[in-house]
Formats: C-alpha cells, structure tokens, sequence
C-alpha cells in the first residue's frame, strides 16, 4: 500500500520538471457557497493536466530495457498528452490508446508529442482491454493511468503542495475516475493532517466508486462530456484507499 514517504519521493523526483501550480481563492466560488474555496490550478501544467505528475514519476521508473521496448497507455486524453510528453522528452518510444470520442484536440496534442494513437473503444474499460492485448503483443510497459503506486504517488504530490499553501484547509473536493487523484491527494492530506476532509465526486452516468465503496451493482452510461472521468471499475489499489480514507464519496 503506498503510503507518505513514497509521495515525498515523487515530489522530490518531480521537482523542476513539473509545476508548483497556482493555488488561488476564488472569489466568486467563495460568494456563491459562503464559504472559503481555493482552486489548485493544473491547467497550468504544460500538457493542462496534473497527469503529467503520474506519468513522469511511473516513467522514472522504468528499466533501461524498459525503455528501449517502449511504453503504452490508454487514456481519454490527459493521461494521453502526459505520457507522450514525457517519452518524448525521455526518447522512450509511445503508444497512446484513446477511446473513440476524444476530443480532436486532445488527440492531435498527444500526436504533436510523437506519440502513436490507436483510437478504440467508447468507454475507458474497452480502450483499456484493446491496450494491454497491445502491450503484451508489441513488448511494451503500461503507463496505468490511475492503478499503479507509482501513478498514484505522483498525483498526490498535489496534496503536499496544496497544505504548504494553506495548511488551514478543512476539506479538499476531487473528481473521481479511476480513483487514482484522490488516493493520493488522500494518502497525502491525511498524514499531513488527519482531521481534513476528502470529498470525492463522480459524474452520475459513471458511478464506479462510489458504488464499489459501498457495495452497490449500477450501472454507467455509455457517454457523458466528462470523458477524462468515464471509467466503468475504480482500480483495485485506488478502491482500497479510498474505502479507507475518503469518508464522503457522492
């Protein structure tokens, strides 16, 4: 199970190859729900995501041979641009699998970086079956998007930066996938602070964790515009810690 000291090796692995991005009040938000709302701004990343942070720190990782073999991942388009990024950067060869209705911009991003896209599936868990026949077929490592410690220690490094920021916090509100932000920014806000809150939230047409937190069978919708989050089954590590640590999963 990941815990605090693997995060705080991730930022020290990341540092200066990612942003400390903003952490902002917004004022309007703050008006609306009267009370005090902070906004970590990832957006500025150089790919827009805070996917970069998993990528790089998963990517570090790998064995020369690894990389000389090359890397897969599947993604609606972050966790897409991220890996690309970095295997460019890293001259480690990149195939991206994105699902079918990913934004164009997403995939001619992820093109830009050299990376090549095989498009399948209309749902992340058919994009996902589609790339590991690929990865075992072509030799090449899987970049897991949110189940992989690795993946998750880079995202929670978001965590350690937001209580630098404002260690008063009593809540932090993350939107749920596959459960791999939350477990980490969970993991980190709860050794820096156990008393904080996590809040995770979902989409309704794909209700993945919080059915599996509670032991539920529902259904998910075949589309929603929230595609970076349509992931039909939460992640195996991702569902432990989040049953573990995060209390409010709507």
């Amino acid at each position: 199970m990941i815990d605090f000291a693997a995060i705080e090796s991730a930022r020290d692995n990341l540092r200066g190859q990612v942003q400390n991005t903003p952490f902002t009040l917004s004022r309007t938000l703050s008006d609306i729900l009267q009370a005090e709302v902070w906004l970590k701004f990832e957006n500025l990343q150089f790919t827009a995501s805070f996917k970069e942070r998993d990528a790089l720190n998963r990517m570090l990782t790998l064995t020369p041979q690894e990389r000389a073999n090359g890397v897969i991942a599947v993604s609606a388009g972050n966790h897409a641009q991220g890996v690309a990024y970095h295997a460019q950067r890293m001259k480690v060869p990149a195939v991206i699998v994105m699902l079918r209705f990913t934004p164009t911009v997403k995939v001619a991003n992820t093109m830009r970086f050299g990376a090549e896209v095989v498009m399948a599936g209309d749902t992340f868990d058919d994009a996902k079956a589609h790339g590991f026949e690929l990865a075992r077929a072509r030799g090449l490592t899987m970049i897991h998007p949110y189940d992989d410690e690795a993946v998750i220690a880079g995202q929670g490094t978001i965590g350690i930066e937001m209580l630098q920021a404002q260690p008063d916090l009593d809540a932090i509100v993350i939107a749920i996938g596959g459960g791999g932000l939350i477990s980490g920014v969970a993991t980190a806000a709860k050794a820096i602070k156990p008393d904080i809150e996590i809040i995770g939230v979902q989409t309704e047409r794909f209700p993945s964790m919080y059915a599996a937190v509670r032991g539920l069978t529902m259904d998910s919708g075949n589309y929603t515009i929230a595609e970076g989050i349509a992931v039909k089954s939460p992640g195996t590590l991702t569902q432990a810690i989040v049953s573990r640590l995060v209390v409010n999963c709507q």
